[in-house]
């Protein structure tokens, strides 16, 4: 697929007067949560809902991170999403979680973000008649 970065708006759910921009986030959808600095949620009042949350990294070591509630925003789209806690060494991702929330999905040609459709909703057969 290839590498590409977006910049993204990181908000406190309930203060949302207090946000930061990530100018350079990795898409990643290798990922599932999406990952900030942990000096940047803690500036934002953001807090450790979950702590010694494991995570598996891509080399097979297994590391432990704290994690929180934020919204994510990336241009007209946002969604309220778990996030990590991430430390210093850490990679800043855009998880896959964050970007079914966003309903957005990769061009993998164009090496951008773009919207995914429709959301698919559960029908019944039985009622539609």
């Amino acid at each position: 697929m290839g590498t590409f970065f977006v910049r993204c708006k990181i908000e406190n759910v309930s203060e949302r007067m207090k946000s930061a921009v990530l100018a350079k986030m990795l898409v990643d959808t290798g990922s599932e949560y999406t990952w900030v600095p942990a000096t940047t949620l803690e500036k934002l009042g953001i807090q450790r809902e979950k702590k010694d949350v494991a995570f598996l990294m891509a080399k097979g070591q297994q590391i432990t991170r704290s994690v929180g509630f934020a919204i994510v925003r990336l241009d007209k789209y946002f969604t309220v999403d778990e996030v990590v806690f991430a430390e210093k060494g850490d990679l800043l991702l855009l998880g896959a979680r964050t970007l079914e929330g966003l309903n957005l999905t990769v061009d993998a040609r164009q090496k951008k973000l773009v919207a995914a459709g429709p959301v698919p909703a559960a029908a019944m057969p039985w009622l539609t008649t």
